[in-house]
């Protein structure tokens, strides 16, 4: 049977409340639907701005089986391309980050300016065009001190996700922040797994002990299930909005990105182990009070982002195969914080390196149970599990969505 009709049937048919059933965590063939559907369609997290600060910085990303490289260029605006030279396909910039007047592919030495088109090329005839040549665009938007790039042809409309995401971002003035620690994990599960592990935390008790120092476990921290009705939380909504801080529960009508600012437990501040900040200086002199908690950003399928008064950190997901994802964390302080001054490595970075090293064990463990041809689809809590039902919900109603109006052809990248 055709594939697209056999998902497109599991989906509708998919009791709710439940888990999916396994091919969708396990088949490489759902997988590559997965990332034809969604991944090379759709506006993915990628970076930050203050990664790349100056003319010439760049980092470069793994989407699938596109290579990606992100830079700003001489007049300081931030592109991406395809990391594909033109001439017969190497990768122009094989290093993780770097720092370079010109993109120089390393194996003939094709050469590109900052915003993409070819300005060297040897040797290759007097009828050779360098402008037909240009490094092939990878669309790009920067919101907030965040960075966004989509395959596609023709990319959604950004603007829904700007208006949405800027208000709450803006007074962190992330774009101007420092990375102060990045870490890479590959997790041994589906992106899925990973998605519905950090969308409940009915597994924070027994599993996260550093992180529930300061962190809540109520299922109304997730903004899903009633937040707005916790006098707690509204109390904190209130405080922080007369503070000029976007801070109310808000998601996008399609389920897919949203925003809250939540508070921590008790007096925490920050994700430490005392709860104390980690990071001496503010992240931003515009937040004008102390003890904002978490503002909350989530956007599937690639980020969530815990943003603190004295630190940010963003989680980037990004597939690798049908049994295989990478998760990366970046930790993000003020600009002019010195580390061994304002704040100490080991300390901002301990709590989520830990609950990232034990989540990626629960994920492998479930991805395990799961391979078992005794496995079925299990209930969800109602009760402490709403975010999962919500993300699986989202991914279901958009795979039908995209399925529907896709009967023939699947591929839409460049």
């Amino acid at each position: 049977m055709d594939l697209q009709a056999t998902v497109l049937r599991q989906l509708k048919n998919r009791r709710e409340g439940f888990s999916l059933e396994q091919p969708f965590y396990i088949d490489q063939d759902y997988f590559k639907l997965d990332m034809e559907m969604i991944w090379y369609r759709d506006w993915l997290f990628i970076g930050h701005d203050c990664e790349i600060p100056r003319a010439g910085n760049y980092f470069t990303a793994q989407i699938g089986d596109y290579p990606v490289v992100v830079v700003r260029g001489k007049d300081q605006v931030i592109r991406a391309f395809h990391n594909t030279c033109r001439h017969r396909g190497h990768r122009v910039c094989t290093k993780d980050k770097g720092a370079a007047a010109k993109l120089v592919c390393p194996y003939h030495n094709w050469t590109y300016d900052l915003d993409g088109s070819l300005v060297f090329a040897r040797q290759m005839g007097e009828t050779f065009d360098k402008a037909e040549f240009g490094l092939k665009t990878v669309h790009c938007e920067s919101v907030g001190g965040y960075i966004f790039v989509c395959l596609a042809n023709e990319p959604a409309d950004f603007a829904l996700v700007r208006a949405s995401i800027e208000p709450y971002l803006r007074p962190h003035r992330l774009w101007e922040a420092k990375v102060a620690h990045k870490n890479t994990i590959i997790e041994k599960g589906n992106w899925k797994l990973v998605w519905e592990n950090n969308r409940e935390c009915y597994h924070c008790a027994g599993n996260h002990p550093e992180l529930c120092r300061t962190y809540p476990e109520a299922p109304t921290a997730t903004g899903v299930q009633g937040a707005g009705d916790d006098p707690f939380i509204s109390e904190h909504w209130a405080r922080c909005e007369a503070a000029g801080l976007p801070s109310e529960f808000k998601m996008d009508p399609s389920g897919q990105f949203r925003t809250a600012r939540m508070p921590l437990i008790q007096d925490a501040e920050s994700y430490t182990m005392s709860g104390k900040r980690a990071v001496k200086k503010p992240l931003s002199a515009d937040v004008p009070i102390s003890h904002i908690g978490t503002m909350l950003l989530f956007h599937y399928p690639t980020t969530w982002n815990h943003i603190l008064g004295d630190h940010a950190i963003s989680f980037r997901v990004l597939p690798i195969s049908a049994e295989e994802t990478a998760v990366t964390t970046t930790w993000l302080v003020n600009k002019d914080a010195v580390e061994g001054v304002d704040y100490n490595l080991d300390e901002l970075t301990h709590v989520w390196n830990m609950t990232n090293d034990q989540d990626r064990s629960i994920v492998e463990e479930n991805a395990f149970g799961i391979r078992s041809p005794a496995y079925e689809p299990g209930p969800y809590s109602v009760d402490h599990e709403g975010g999962v039902m919500q993300f699986v919900e989202w991914y279901s109603n958009f795979m039908v969505s995209r399925l529907q109006g896709d009967k023939a052809r699947l591929s839409v990248v460049a």
